[in-house]
């Protein structure tokens, strides 16, 4: 798979890293790593030997957010000599930069994210796109627009309170005070917090390789169950994974695992 600007793809065992891989930039996100991040999640989407995804930072930072450059440039977006002409241009950047996140949510396999140092702005709204966060303990996660001066726009304000509830997303979003990686496992921002990055790295890849050694078809299943009963009514989800189960009860991957089971072996499953 050909590397992106910014972005650092490895499959290894069932396991595909993406690292945001722009250190000397705290690793800002800026246009090519929008783009790069979405291509990456759709061809490991596509990919069978990707069965489980993680999202990690390379150098000091997990992501400090929107490059400034960048967020300077949606001025020269939205100029147009008609008003409406230029805020229809800038509402299609917004809501392709939200493509780029939502990509991460969309893809059919467990996408882990492995937070160390900061993660400001665009950077916690990457975080919260995935399905299971883990951080170290000094990680510092910080919705920070506000204090820019703006509302953010690319999922955070609609993906946080899901997970931590209204009341908390709320002042985290207008204090845009710091959250350790600690009290980040108390308001059940994160699933697991570990010491340092070194801890975290081999924490997360056991988790990875755990999640990867079971019927990925299950996972996969799993996943957007979970994401569309969170969107919709409980009937919907019902009548959703009524529908699912419909064919896929009838996998070779449910047989595999009762005969596993049995035997008192680990299910061995295709790709």
């Amino acid at each position: 798979m050909g590397e992106p600007t910014g972005i650092a793809v490895e499959v290894t065992e069932g396991i595909a890293r993406v690292r945001l891989d722009r250190p000397e930039a705290a690793n800002a996100l800026h246009g090519p790593m929008w783009s790069g991040l979405r291509d990456a999640m759709h061809e490991l989407d596509a990919d069978p030997s990707a069965r489980v995804v993680v999202i990690s930072g390379n150098g000091r930072h997990f992501c400090s957010g929107i490059d400034v450059a960048m967020l300077g440039g949606l001025k020269e977006t939205a100029s147009d000599p008609s008003p409406g002409h230029g805020a229809e241009k800038l509402r299609r950047t917004i809501l392709d930069l939200q493509d780029c996140l939502t990509a991460v949510e969309r893809c059919r396999k467990p996408v882990l994210a492995a937070v160390h140092g900061v993660c400001l702005g665009a950077g916690l709204d990457l975080a919260v796109a995935c399905d299971l966060r883990y951080a170290t303990a000094d990680a510092s996660f910080v919705l920070k627009e506000v204090d820019m001066g703006l509302a953010a726009d690319v999922g955070v304000l609609q993906r946080l309170p899901r997970i931590v509830g209204e009341g908390v997303a709320r002042e985290m979003a207008y204090t845009c005070r710091p959250v350790s990686g600690t009290e980040a496992q108390q308001l059940r921002l994160v699933n697991g917090v570990f010491d340092d990055a070194d801890a975290l790295e081999q924490g997360v890849t056991a988790l990875a390789t755990e999640l990867a050694a079971k019927s990925p078809l299950a996972l996969r299943g799993t996943k957007h169950a979970i994401t569309y009963a969170r969107d919709h009514s409980i009937a919907d989800g019902l009548d959703q994974i009524a529908t699912w189960n419909s064919g896929a009860l009838v996998s070779a991957d449910l047989q595999e695992a009762v005969t596993a089971f049995l035997e008192k072996r680990p299910g061995v499953y295709r790709d």
